[in-house]
C-alpha cells in the first residue's frame, strides 16, 4: 500500500463519519485553544512585568529619609560621617546626577490635623499631608482606586488614602463615595501668646485651617500620611508648622524641607548600585532586595500552573480521540478484514488509523490555536480597558512562535499517541476474524 492510498483510506473513514469526526476535532480544538490562551496570558503577563522592571518605575525605586543611615548597611572601605544630612534642592540635584537614576522626586511631609465632614459624626484626627510632583504617576509607588489624582499645579485638591476610609468607618468598596467631598485641614504652630491678668506670656497653639476638595482615593508608598496632595499645597502648611516658636519640633516636623525622596532607578538591576550610593552620602535608605528573581519565580509558578491546566485539557481531549478511534475499529472490522484479504500488511492497516488519528489532532490543534490567540485578544481588551480607567500604559499582547508550535505539535502528538493503541489492535486483527464477524 502506498502512501496515498493510506491518506486515502484515513480520509474516507473520517468523511463516513463526519459527526463523530466534528466532535473529536472541537475536543481537541477546545483544549489547544485552551492551552494557547492561557500560554500566551501568562507570557505577556511575564513580559509585561519584566520589561517595566528592566525601564524601571515604582518597582526599581530606592526610598530616601534625612535619617543617619544603617551602620550595617555602610560601606567600610568609604565610610559616609554617618551623621544625619539635610534633605534639601541641593542633596535632590546630587541624587539626579548619580550614575544609574531616571528620576527623583522629592517627598515632602506636613503633620496636619483632618476634620471630617460634620455629616460623618467622626471625630477630629491627627495625621500627615505628604506632597509628591504629580506630573508622573506612573512612576512613584501610588496606585489610584477611585477618582483622579489632584491637579498638579491646583492648591485646592487633595487625595486621600485608604487609612482615611478606616477613620471614616469605610473600606475600599466604599471608595466612590468619599469623592466629590471635601475635608478641612488644620495647620498648627506652637506661639507664645499674653496671659489674660498681664502676668507674662505662656506657651500655646495658633491653627490655620483650609479646606480640600477629595478628587481621588489612592493607595500610596511614599510616605506615611491620609492625605496626598501636590508639593506647594504641602508646603504652605508645614511653612506654617515650623513658623511657631519651636520650629515645629512638637508636631513632628523634620528639619529637612523634605521629609524623604523616592529615587528612580533606571532599572531593577541598578537598584543596589544606586542605594549604595546614596547610603554613601550619608543618607538612609530603603528599597526590595532581589525582587527580580522573586518576581520571575513567582511568574513561572504561574506558567507552570496555567500550562498544567492547559495539558490536562489535551490530555482529555486525547482520551476522547482514543474512545473514538476504538469505536472505529469495531465498526469498520470488515473494512479491515477486507485489506487483508486483498494483501494489506499490518503495518499498512496501522499507518491509516495513525494517519487518521494524526489529522484530528492537527487540524484540531491550528484551529484551537486561532482560536486560542481570539480568545487572548478578548482578555487583553478587557484588561486595557481596566488598565486605561487606572491611568496605566495599556499591554501590548505578546504572541509566542513556541507557544503557536508547540500547541499544535503537542496536540498532534497527543492525538497520535491516543489513536496508536486502537490502531494497533486494528493491525493486529486476522483477516479471518474479522470478516467471520460479519
Amino acid at each position: 500500500m502506498t502512501g496515498t492510498d493510506a491518506i486515502a483510506l484515513a480520509w474516507s473513514g473520517v468523511r463516513r463519519r463526519p459527526a463523530r469526526a466534528v466532535l473529536t476535532l472541537l475536543a481537541v480544538a477546545l483544549a489547544a485553544a485552551l492551552l494557547s490562551a492561557l500560554l500566551t496570558i501568562a507570557g505577556t503577563a511575564e513580559a509585561r512585568v519584566l520589561d517595566q522592571l528592566s525601564k524601571g518605575g515604582p518597582l526599581s525605586g530606592v526610598k530616601v529619609s534625612a535619617a543617619a543611615p544603617d551602620p550595617t548597611q555602610l560601606d567600610q572601605d568609604n565610610p559616609p560621617t554617618g551623621e544625619p544630612r539635610i534633605l534639601d534642592d541641593a542633596a535632590i540635584d546630587r541624587f539626579a546626577q548619580l550614575p544609574g537614576v531616571q528620576a527623583v522626586f522629592p517627598v515632602a511631609r506636613a503633620s496636619v490635623f483632618v476634620i471630617p465632614p460634620a455629616a460623618g459624626g467622626i471625630d477630629p484626627f491627627g495625621t500627615a499631608m505628604v506632597g509628591v510632583e504629580l506630573a508622573r504617576p506612573g512612576l512613584l509607588p501610588i496606585t489610584l482606586l477611585a477618582g483622579r489624582l489632584p491637579a498638579g499645579d491646583s492648591t485646592a485638591e487633595v487625595a486621600v488614602s485608604e487609612s482615611y476610609l478606616r477613620h471614616l468607618g469605610l473600606t475600599t468598596n466604599d471608595a466612590e463615595r468619599v469623592v466629590g467631598t471635601e475635608v478641612e485641614v488644620a495647620a498648627s504652630r506652637r506661639i507664645l501668646s499674653r496671659d489674660d491678668d498681664g502676668g507674662g506670656r505662656r506657651a500655646g497653639i495658633r491653627s490655620r485651617y483650609s479646606r480640600y476638595l477629595v478628587v481621588g482615593v489612592v493607595a500610596q508608598d511614599a510616605a506615611g500620611g491620609d492625605l496626598l496632595a501636590p508639593l506647594p499645597v504641602v508646603a504652605t502648611n508645614r511653612s506654617w508648622t515650623i513658623g511657631g516658636i519651636d520650629g515645629g519640633a512638637s508636631f513632628d516636623v523634620s528639619p529637612s524641607p523634605y521629609g524623604g525622596a523616592f529615587v528612580v532607578a533606571d532599572g531593577i538591576d541598578r537598584v543596589g548600585q544606586v542605594r549604595d550610593s546614596i547610603t554613601a552620602i550619608g543618607f538612609s535608605t530603603s528599597a526590595p532586595e532581589n525582587l527580580l528573581a522573586s518576581v520571575q519565580r513567582y511568574l513561572h509558578v504561574v506558567e507552570i500552573v496555567l500550562a498544567a491546566v492547559g495539558v490536562i485539557a489535551l490530555v482529555v481531549s486525547a482520551l476522547g480521540i482514543a474512545n473514538a478511534m476504538l469505536a472505529a475499529v469495531r465498526e469498520r472490522r470488515r473494512e479491515i478484514g477486507v485489506l487483508k484479504a486483498i494483501g494489506a500488511r499490518d503495518r499498512d492497516v496501522l499507518v491509516v488509523f495513525v494517519l487518521e488519528s494524526s489529522a484530528l489532532g492537527l487540524v484540531g490543534g491550528c484551529l484551537g490555536t486561532a482560536l486560542g490567540f481570539v480568545v487572548a485578544q478578548a482578555v487583553a481588551l478587557v484588561v486595557n480597558g481596566y488598565l486605561t480607567d487606572q491611568g496605566l500604559v495599556a499591554v501590548a499582547l505578546v504572541v509566542s512562535p513556541q507557544v503557536i508550535g508547540g500547541t499544535v505539535i503537542g496536540a498532534t502528538v497527543l492525538a497520535t499517541i491516543a489513536g496508536a493503541l486502537p490502531a494497533r489492535r486494528a493491525a493486529r486483527l486476522p483477516a479471518r476474524d474479522a470478516m467471520g464477524a460479519l
